[in-house]
């Protein structure tokens, strides 16, 4: 298990990250700062503005919340969701990217997908 950390990782890292996926858009939801793919959300940040809501799978929830659950929680208003609530200062900067893609991929259409990701098959 790893310590915890503050690292280099603020929302303007993530604006940056997620809007450099495709056709991301930079929206609000429920008055905060969102990231949506085609009107569906991938990222928004939390009111207290230092945790965001991750658009995840279920599988991946549950990994990531063992080993890393400092940084990965959950409360109870989002259990019934495929998402995660990340501690945004508490993630490795290079960690960032993948989970950005993997949110990506959750909500992007299969057109999309296939468009950017030719020759890989998806089940979503």
């Amino acid at each position: 298990m790893r310590t915890t950390h503050r690292s280099d990782v603020g929302f303007d890292v993530i604006r940056a990250v997620a809007l450099a996926l495709p056709e991301v858009e930079e929206s609000l939801s429920y008055g905060m700062p969102a990231f949506k793919v085609r009107g569906k959300l991938m990222v928004r940040l939390r009111e207290d503005s230092e945790t965001v809501v991750l658009k995840i799978s279920w599988e991946d929830r549950e990994r990531l919340m063992m080993i890393a659950p400092e940084t990965f929680f959950m409360t109870e208003h989002y259990h019934g969701y495929p998402v995660v609530l990340v501690r945004f200062a508490l993630l490795k900067p290079a960690e960032l990217p993948a989970l950005m893609e993997r949110a990506w991929r959750e909500v992007a259409p299969k057109s999309l997908l296939k468009k950017y990701l030719p020759g890989t098959r998806f089940e979503n």
